[in-house]
């Protein structure tokens, strides 16, 4: 269970229903370390699923957020396409019967 609002519980899968996303999504954003902490980060981030309520400092925190997330995103593609021309030179030099170069 996830505390939402101070004294107030729900179910991760509750949770996502609510919001939106998979139960999956939300445990693999943690496991990445795109949310902070995601219980914390569903705490701070998301009491207007629960209340309703939004306030500056609210959208504040969760644009705050947004942006560290895209931060992480933007160097998780620069390591995957380096992998892909990785990927492509070994490919390459297989082909060719060749090893791959250094």
């Amino acid at each position: 269970m996830i505390q939402v609002t101070e004294g107030a519980l729900m179910h991760i899968g509750a949770l996502a229903s609510r919001v939106g996303m998979s139960v999956r999504a939300l445990r693999y954003y943690e496991e990445q370390d795109l949310l902070a902490s995601a219980r914390r980060a569903i705490l701070e981030l998301l009491p207007c699923v629960e209340t309703g309520d939004v306030t500056p400092a609210l959208l504040d925190r969760q644009s705050a957020e947004r942006d560290r997330i895209d931060t992480q995103v933007s160097t998780l593609v620069k390591t995957r396409n380096r992998l892909d021309a990785i990927i492509t030179t070994a490919s390459t030099a297989r082909s060719a019967g060749r090893p791959c170069p250094r």
